[in-house]
């Protein structure tokens, strides 16, 4: 989608993954067309130029509907200083459902991939699916990847423990990206063979998102990656969930509920993970001008322009 010169929104940044800010939650299994439109500007005004709202882990059934009304709102035109949405990201269900690697996502509903089904949920959502997030170990054949890839849509592995030869054979049949490396995995790894250092080490053949917002990942953690594996690899992602630019409290998530301090981070119950994030990008981006050593030009590159050049999103261009 491209921003037109009737649109003074300014194009600062490009969001792959976010659930919702606000107090909307965008997993709602009915998305009211006025909550959809005050997100939207919500995240224009935050400086969000276009974003990829996302959906979770669920049963079928409820994917099937939260895909039509997405591929529906995503389709319709926007207001006025309203970020754009380009897509939908669907992370998961094909998502590993061992503890700590599932993340938040609900367990119960994690599953092999299943070719005949990502077919129907691309139709179900008039096309709109631009992203997917799986494990690769779900897709142990390659087939859903293959079959996405071949179809445009761009193919991460996250919440997942891969061996390397699962992430190879993945890259073989499309895969392109990570997703928030250094999150959705246990807190107790193997010393040496893990998924953060088995992804790290095809950092020539793959990308990444970070939720850079110094509580997934500490700010100098962040700083070192992207100078491992070179900017022009990595874009971050604000993982936003309803509770984003709100006050400590509970909000929603899917058909959960997540209680955020007041240190503004979503939490599990039992406080063992986070819950999607609680800022936006541009409030990552004040946060990362303070902590990194990064000029302005810098951090646009990892705010916006990577993420737009890997979804084929020309921002300089008008309608």
């Amino acid at each position: 989608f491209l921003i037109s010169s009737r649109n003074p929104v300014p194009l600062r940044y490009v969001d792959l993954q976010i659930n919702g800010l606000a107090g909307i939650d965008l997993n709602s299994i009915d998305l009211p067309t006025d909550a959809w439109h005050a997100a939207c500007l919500a995240l224009g005004r935050d400086g969000t130029s276009c974003f990829l709202p996302t959906l979770i882990t669920d049963s079928v059934d409820r994917l099937n509907q939260k895909l039509k009304r997405l591929g529906e709102l995503v389709g319709a035109s926007n207001g006025p200083n309203e970020a754009r949405p380009f897509g939908i990201h669907l992370e998961g269900p094909f998502l590993s459902s061992i503890p700590g690697y599932i993340g938040a996502h609900p367990s119960q509903f994690a599953r092999d991939a299943d070719l005949e089904q990502v077919k129907r949920w691309h139709e179900i959502s008039q096309g709109n699916i631009r992203l997917v997030t799986l494990a690769p170990e779900r897709d142990p054949d390659g087939v859903c990847t293959r079959w996405l890839a071949d179809q445009g849509v761009v193919v991460a592995a996250g919440h997942t423990d891969a061996s390397l030869d699962q992430l190879k054979l993945a890259i073989d049949n499309g895969l392109t990206l990570f997703t928030h490396l250094g999150n959705a995995c246990p807190m107790l790894l193997p010393r040496h063979d893990n998924i953060i250092l088995r992804a790290l080490s095809l950092r020539r053949y793959l990308r990444y998102t970070m939720i850079a917002d110094g509580h997934h990942l500490p700010y100098w953690l962040v700083a070192d990656w992207v100078d491992r594996i070179g900017s022009d690899r990595v874009a971050f992602i604000s993982d936003a969930i309803s509770a984003a630019c709100l006050p400590a409290g509970i909000y929603r998530l899917g058909e959960r509920s997540v209680r955020v301090g007041d240190d503004g981070v979503p939490r599990s119950e039992d406080g063992s993970h986070f819950v999607g994030s609680g800022m936006t990008l541009g409030m990552m981006d004040s946060h990362l001008a303070r902590h990194c050593p990064w000029s302005a030009e810098a951090r646009t590159k990892l705010l916006r322009d990577n993420a737009a050049e890997w979804l084929g999103i020309d921002l300089h261009a008008t309608p």
